[in-house]
């Protein structure tokens, strides 16, 4: 049996009145995920706990199989495995946005207007973070790239009671009630107010700002955390298995749990990412051995956070299109039996442009059997309709393998 779970980042949602009062999951025709779901399990899960934030670091850990009241220790630290920071027990970990802040006001006056500098390449964010490591590295602080918007900063021996706020959960509205609060804290500001005037006229922005392009214009400093220990995924559920995923996150996660991590081309974090290339990975991996394969989706995450009403609906038909089709029918070329577990981690509503911890719907489907399911399509309602609700996320991930782990 092989094992595949296909997360659609942020893909659960509320009614949306531009889709005529349903949500994107409802409107998107999607007819192998609905063939899955009348034949398998369709229930919802809490992935996130009611004292932990919405973040994707604590609901893909829970997805993954980990119980982050266990496991959490911060999101950063998870990027930063991935980017290959070497960490010390010591260190406090930061996740460090190039963001785009509106001009002409005092720093704390500012808008955010986009947490990822209207996805900025990673060959141009490089540039940028190399400025700002050569303004503010010493013993104390060092940045990292990363991919993308997403980075890296390491405090030596750095204290760890902070109040700091995602950029993507305040786009649109005045930083100043936003800034970071707490010990040490009046350092990170300083970094980051300091960083409009190093960036802002970088040869990077402006030739961006020529093209029409947002420039990226300040740092955001914010998701600390430390060292993260994880079991091995392969001691913990006796699989071997591999992550497919554009977003250091998850491939941080996935490495810390002893999981391969498979570089597709073209795989970028957003709609406009390489669907196909992610899902014939997937059946390499499948096909070179690995029992489980976990891939990962930002695109409906980033397109409700836009309030790209209609992107969120297409990168749930591109999934159904591109992955769960492409998954089904290699697989059953080859005749090998699996289960394949579809579900977001969190909703990501287009009405908030944030993460909420609302439960979210799932589909397990075994290809061996039909689960007598009693859902017709795979949405949000239909899965409430079930009457099946998983409380501890981390717990599906049993019901999935089928196996009680303690």
């Amino acid at each position: 049996m092989k094992y595949i779970v296909v997360l659609g980042d942020g893909m659960a949602d509320y009614a949306v009145d531009e889709l005529g009062g349903k949500t994107p999951l409802e409107c998107a025709k999607k007819p192998t995920i609905d063939y899955m779901a009348s034949h398998g399990e369709v229930g919802l899960v809490k992935n996130v706990p009611e004292n932990l934030s919405p973040g994707s670091d604590v609901a893909n850990l829970a997805a993954m199989g980990y119980d982050p009241q266990k496991y959490y220790s911060g999101r950063s630290p998870l990027e930063a495995v991935s980017v290959g920071v070497d960490m010390k027990d010591t260190d406090v970990i930061f996740r460090c946005n190039l963001v785009t802040v509106s001009d002409g006001e005092p720093y704390e006056n500012k808008t955010m207007i986009d947490h990822s500098s209207d996805e900025i390449t990673t060959a141009e964010a490089r540039e940028l973070i190399a400025a700002v490591n050569d303004a503010f590295a010493n013993d104390k602080f060092t940045f990292y790239p990363g991919v993308s918007y997403r980075h890296i900063m390491v405090w030596d021996k750095g204290p760890y009671d902070f109040t700091l706020t995602p950029p993507h959960d305040i786009l649109e509205r005045k930083i100043s009630e936003y800034l970071p609060k707490g010990e040490g804290s009046e350092l990170i500001y300083d970094m980051m107010k300091r960083s409009y005037d190093i960036l802002s006229n970088h040869p990077v922005n402006i030739e961006r700002a020529r093209r029409g392009l947002k420039k990226a214009n300040s740092i955001w400093i914010w998701g600390e955390g430390k060292k993260p220990l994880l079991s091995e995924f392969k001691e913990k559920f006796g699989l071997s298995g591999a992550v497919i995923s554009a977003v250091d996150l998850i491939k941080g996660i996935g490495m810390c749990a002893g999981l391969d991590v498979i570089e597709v081309d073209g795989a970028t974090g957003n709609i406009d990412t390489n669907f196909e290339g992610k899902a014939k990975a997937c059946i390499d991996a499948l096909d070179g051995g690995a029992d489980y394969v976990y891939i990962h989706m930002e695109a409906p995450d980033e397109c409700g956070h836009r309030h790209e009403v209609e992107n969120k609906v297409k990168s749930i038909e591109l999934i159904d299109e591109k992955v769960v089709k492409y998954l089904k029918e290699e697989l059953e070329k080859r005749k090998t039996d699996y289960r394949m577990l579809i579900l977001p981690d969190h909703p990501t509503p287009l009405a908030l442009r944030t993460h909420t911890r609302d439960a979210v719907p799932y589909i397990i489907y075994d290809s061996t059997k039909d689960m007598g399911g009693t859902a017709k399509v795979y949405n949000e309602k239909t899965a409430k309709e079930s009457g099946i609700v998983i409380e501890q996320g981390h717990r599906l991930m049993e019901r999935f393998i089928g196996e009680n782990i303690d």
